[in-house]
This record gives C-alpha cells, structure tokens and sequence, in this order.
C-alpha cells in the first residue's frame, strides 16, 4: 500500500471509531436521565410543582403554539391547566422513553406521557426533550410536548 492509501484507511477508521463513540449515551446516563423523570412524574403525583420543575434548567424553554416560553411561563401554565390548588388534577406517569446522544453534555429523550385518576378521562401525548448535563445532574434544557 501506498503511504497515502493508509493514511486515508487510518483515517477512515479514526473517524469511525471516535463517531460510534458518540452514537451511545452510556447507560449511566440514561439510567440518570430516565431515574429523573420518573422522579419528576412522583413529585407530580404528590402536587410537590417546584420539585417536578427543578428537573428544568433555569434557562429552560417550552414551545407552545406562540413559540418558546422561559421556565416561569412553563410553571404558570402547568398550574393553571395541571393543577387544582396544590394538587394535580391528574397523575403523571412516563412511558416508551428512549434516550440519543446530541454530543458529550446533551441527549434528546423522546417519549410518551400519560395524564390518569381521579375519574378523569387519561389523556397522553409526546415529547422530546433536550437535556444538558450540568453539575448537579442532567437538567431539561427544551421541551416539547403535545
């Protein structure tokens, strides 16, 4: 072989294998991430708003049909259409999560939630979520759900 022809083939699988290194969040991380939501889904289910909310970083947003909203809109919406009081008016349960990188610090999670109880008819919907990795855990940087 040429010099040339294996700095290409050396190069090729370089790139290779540092691409499919990024291909998995490790599993550690998805544990983390989906152990937060299911976290966040029981402080729902308990009406606990500001700890369901601090899965969000604070520099969050939340797309609506207006466009992105910060994080105090999220936690107004989510009491006005959500809650009755302190309470929420249904529970909260995650489904069909799956985790993808987007690089060394994020992942997209996508999936289904599910609104049930109190004699309501459930209602779901789906999601994606980016999520940052900060100090103090992976954090919701994006949400959007309908």
């Amino acid at each position: 072989m040429t010099t040339k022809v294996t700095a290409l083939l050396f190069t090729i699988v370089v790139c290779f294998c540092s691409c499919s290194s990024t291909k998995k969040v490790s599993s550690d991380a998805q544990n983390e991430i989906v152990s937060a939501m299911n976290k966040s889904a029981e402080d729902w289910n308990k009406g606990d708003l500001d700890t369901f909310m601090s899965l969000y970083d604070s520099v969050a947003t939340f797309m609506t049909p207006n466009g992105p909203i910060g994080i105090l809109g999220m936690k107004e919406n989510y009491q006005k259409a959500f809650f009755n009081g302190n309470m929420p008016k249904q529970n909260l349960r995650y489904e069909e999560m799956i985790v993808r990188p987007l690089g060394k610090n994020y992942a997209l999670l996508t999936g289904k939630f599910v609104l049930y109880g109190n004699n309501l008819k459930e209602r779901s919907g789906r999601y994606s979520l980016i999520f940052i990795h900060r100090k103090q855990g992976w954090k919701i940087l994006h949400d959007h759900s309908s």
